[in-house]
């Protein structure tokens, strides 16, 4: 029996990373498909934290490029494919919309084409958000919670959500969406709020800078770790059934309350340091996210396990340790 083999789009973000580690430990052969920038040498700074950059297969293309996509398939043969890959960051799709919509919509419809055509028996996952709620509908979001999406990029994801739904009932396909809420770590993006907020308090503790400007501290959001999210996304794909789960930890908290907990670890207080901003504040804000994962659990028995006070430090000791080896 040859070791499983894994495709990964989106492989140098934070969840590819994750998952790469992940299935690497599983003995997993890991393919990752690589969209070349200008920036080259640290486009991998992500596997490369893991110590794992060296174990990943990395192979030149791009969501929107369906002949690059189809090589890639038709050379990997790959057992499951992970679509990770987006145009993610929220603030951006108001100004980049067409863009978000290329790379986040048609190019999940792109990749699932390939996998039709060329590998059909491959399982495959689709990183569907809970920013496809927005508006909520119900106070607790579940499978079953209507959709109301407030930023294209939370547009562009439900057209890919139900594209994976569509290709599942239209062409037998084992997809799989997994609807993952608000999921952080150390290798998170310093334009995400937590990472913002981690990377803040360490300059400011170091000495770096006196102040954190944010936007709307209130907006409340069900926090997880990617790698707890990142094993659900493997479960997933390990059902007998394809179908679509809620991922979340139960838990919402507001960025303010977030921020505290950051502030507290290294001995500040916060209200001496952060300072609103409202030039940060979203065209559409999305006030309040809280998941209900009880449909994961009873299905394959994944709930998380590292809570938000263990995330926020672990990655303020990572932002503190990566600044103050630059100084």
């Amino acid at each position: 029996m040859h070791n499983r083999i894994a495709l990964i789009t989106g492989v140098t973000g934070q969840d590819g990373a994750y998952l790469c580690q992940l299935l690497l430990n599983k003995g997993y052969v890991v393919h990752g498909v690589v969209r070349r920038s200008s920036h080259a040498g640290v486009f991998d700074h992500r596997l490369k934290w893991l110590g794992i950059n060296d174990d990943v297969i990395l192979h030149d293309g791009n969501l929107l490029d369906l002949s690059s996509l189809a090589r890639i398939v038709q050379e990997v043969r790959p057992d499951e494919v992970y679509n990770l890959a987006a145009q993610s960051f929220v603030t951006a799709s108001w100004q980049q919309p067409l863009l978000t919509g290329q790379i986040t919509g048609l190019g999940a419809v792109n990749l699932l084409e390939c996998v039709r055509t060329l590998k059909p028996d491959a399982r495959y996952y689709q990183a569907s958000s809970s920013e496809m709620f927005g508006l909520i509908q119900e106070q607790v979001q579940s499978e079953s919670t209507p959709f109301y999406p407030r930023s294209p990029y939370g547009v562009a994801k439900l057209y890919a959500h139900w594209m994976t739904i569509n290709y599942r009932e239209s062409f037998k396909l084992h997809a799989s969406n997994g609807i993952l809420f608000n999921h952080e770590s150390p290798l998170r993006g310093v334009e995400f709020v937590t990472r913002k907020v981690t990377d803040g308090v360490a300059r400011i503790k170091l000495g770096l800078a006196k102040e954190l400007r944010l936007g709307n501290i209130d907006a409340k959001r069900d926090w997880g770790h990617a790698k707890d999210y990142t094993r659900a996304m493997w479960m997933m794909l390990q059902q007998d059934k394809p179908d679509d789960f809620v991922i979340a930890t139960g838990r919402t908290t507001t960025v303010r309350d977030m921020c505290e907990i950051a502030f507290r670890h290294v001995g500040l207080v916060s209200q001496d340091h952060l300072i609103i901003d409202e030039k940060l504040f979203r065209p559409a804000e999305v006030e309040v996210l809280l998941g209900n994962p009880a449909k994961a659990e009873a299905a394959f028995g994944w709930k998380a396990e590292i809570s938000l006070e263990t995330m926020i430090q672990e990655m303020v000791e990572a932002d503190l340790k990566r600044l103050g080896s630059k100084s």
